[in-house]
C-alpha cells in the first residue's frame, strides 16, 4: 500500500462521479488533482463552488471541497502538463453519452489522446466509466500505447467501474464492494492498492472484460425490473389496487425484490445501459429482445402518465389542450439536483406537445428551462392539475390543503411517488401509479 505522502492522483473528469471521488482520495491524505476540459467549472471548483447534493458526516460537498482546497490537498486545472508534474495514477471518469441510441466515446477517446502526451513510465491509468464492453483493451489500451510503451510493463493498466448512487457519493466510495481487472497482474495489484486507498469493502478481481460487463448488466437488471413493476402498476390500477401495497407485499418473500414504479427511468446510468451492451451484442449477433423491450417500456411511461391524467380529464368534460398542469419534481430521482435525461422533462415535453400550459417547479435543479418557474405557488396557482413527479426537501413540508386552495376548481393530482398524503383524495381527485 502506498502510504499519504506517496499518492498523488490525477482524476479525469469532474461531474457528478469524478468530484466526489477526488474529495474522497484528498479526505483520507492523497494529493489530488481534477482534471476537466471545461475552464468555467475548474474554476468554480477552485473558488469552492459545486451545486451537487451530497453529504458525509453532515458536511455538504461545497463544505468538504472547501477543506480540501484550504489544506492543500485538491486543486482543479484543464492542464494535462501540469498534473503529469506531480501525479503518478490517473483514475479516469469521463461520462459517455448515448445519443439516439449510439454511445458516444469522443469524450472518453479525447481524455485519453492528452493523457498520452503526459503518460510517464510507472504510471497507473485507472478506468472508471460505464463503457461498451471491450472498450479498455479494444480502445483505451491501443491509445495509451501511442505513448511508445507497452501496457502491463512500462505502465499499469485496469478497469473498475463505479457502483455509487447519486446523494450517497462519499459513503459508498468507502463502502461499495469494487470489481477490478487488470491488464495484466501487475495492472491489477497496482490498481487494488490504489482502490484501496479509500474503498474498505471487498475488491473482486477478474477478467477486465467481465468486470465491464458486469457494470452494464448491474444497471440493465434494474431497468428490467421497473418495466416489469410497471407493467404490473397497470393491472394493479385497473384492479382497483394500491400498486405500492402489492409490491410490499409480495416482497415479504425472501427471494422477491421489485423495485416501485415511478414517472419512468432517469439519470445517466440506467437508461443508457443498454445502450453500452447493444454494439457489442450486435457485433457477436447476441439476441437481447427482452431487454430492448424492457428499455421501450419504461420509455413509455411518461406518455402513460399523461394519458391518465388526459383520461380523467376527459371524464369531467374537459380537455388537456389549454389545461395549466403544474409540475413538481424536474430531477431524475428524488432528492437530487442530477436532471439528465430526467423522465420529468419527458412528461413535460408530452404535455406540451398536446397543447398544455406547464408550470415545473424543481427548487434543487439549476437549470434554467421555459416552463421552469421560480416557487411552489408560481406552479400551483390557477393551476387544473397537479403531477408529482420526484421528491425535494421542500416537498417533504408542502400544505397540501392550501396547494388545492390555490388550484382551480375540480383540480386533478397525480401522484407518482406516494407522497402525496391519502386524504388529499377527500377534497379533489387524486390519481396514483
Amino acid at each position: 500500500m502506498e502510504t499519504e505522502k506517496q499518492l498523488h492522483v490525477a482524476v479525469i473528469g469532474m461531474g457528478f462521479i469524478g468530484l466526489p471521488l477526488s474529495l474522497s482520495y484528498a479526505m483520507k491524505g492523497a494529493h489530488v488533482i481534477g482534471i476537466d476540459v471545461l475552464p468555467k467549472l475548474v474554476e468554480e471548483i477552485n473558488e469552492g463552488k459545486s451545486h451537487h447534493l451530497e453529504y458525509y458526516q453532515g458536511k455538504s460537498i461545497s463544505e468538504i471541497l472547501h477543506d480540501q482546497l484550504d489544506a492543500g490537498r485538491f486543486k482543479a486545472t484543464t492542464d494535462y502538463q501540469e498534473a503529469a508534474k506531480t501525479v503518478n495514477t490517473y483514475i479516469i471518469t469521463v461520462g459517455i453519452p448515448v445519443v439516439n441510441g449510439d454511445p458516444n466515446l469522443s469524450y472518453l477517446i479525447s481524455a485519453c489522446e492528452q493523457l498520452v502526451s503526459v503518460l510517464k513510465k510507472g504510471d497507473t491509468v485507472i478506468l472508471r466509466s460505464t463503457v461498451v464492453p471491450g472498450t479498455t483493451e479494444e480502445i483505451v489500451l491501443p491509445l495509451l500505447e501511442k505513448s511508445g510503451m507497452k501496457a502491463g510493463e512500462d505502465f499499469f493498466l485496469a478497469y473498475s467501474s463505479e457502483r455509487i448512487a447519486e446523494g450517497k457519493a462519499f459513503e459508498e466510495f468507502i463502502s461499495m464492494p469494487l470489481a477490478l481487472g487488470g491488464i495484466n497482474e501487475a495492472s491489477a495489484s497496482k490498481a487494488k492498492e490504489v482502490l484501496s486507498f479509500v474503498t474498505e469493502a471487498e475488491i473482486t478481481v477478474s477478467e477486465i472484460k467481465v468486470v465491464e460487463t458486469a457494470k452494464v448488466i448491474e444497471n440493465i437488471q434494474r431497468d428490467v425490473n421497473i418495466a416489469m413493476v410497471q407493467q404490473f402498476a397497470r393491472f394493479s390500477e385497473r384492479m382497483g389496487m394500491d400498486t405500492f401495497e402489492l409490491i410490499k407485499v409480495a416482497n415479504t418473500h425472501k427471494r422477491v425484490n421489485l423495485l416501485v414504479p415511478g414517472p419512468g427511468v432517469g439519470g445517466y446510468c440506467l437508461p443508457n445501459a443498454l445502450y453500452y451492451l447493444l454494439p457489442k451484442a450486435r457485433e457477436l449477433d447476441v439476441n437481447i429482445d427482452m431487454l430492448e423491450l424492457a428499455r421501450k417500456i419504461n420509455d413509455t411511461v411518461p406518455s402513460v402518465l399523461v394519458d391518465m391524467v388526459e383520461e380523467q380529464l376527459k371524464s369531467q368534460n374537459r380537455s388537456l389542450m389549454g389545461s395549466q398542469v403544474a409540475v413538481l419534481g424536474l430531477a431524475m430521482k428524488d432528492f437530487s439536483n442530477d436532471d439528465r435525461i430526467s423522465p420529468a422533462h419527458h412528461v413535460v415535453e408530452v404535455l406540451l406537445e398536446r397543447g398544455a400550459k406547464v408550470k415545473a417547479y424543481d427548487p434543487a435543479v439549476p437549470g434554467q428551462y421555459p416552463y421552469k418557474v421560480e416557487s411552489l405557488d408560481a406552479a400551483v396557482t390557477g393551476s387544473d392539475v397537479l403531477i408529482y413527479l420526484n421528491a425535494q426537501e421542500e416537498f417533504l413540508d408542502i400544505e397540501w390543503d392550501q396547494v388545492v386552495s390555490q388550484m382551480a376548481s375540480s383540480p386533478i393530482l397525480l401522484d407518482a411517488k406516494h407522497r402525496i398524503p391519502s386524504q388529499v383524495a377527500n377534497q379533489v381527485k387524486l390519481i396514483r401509479i
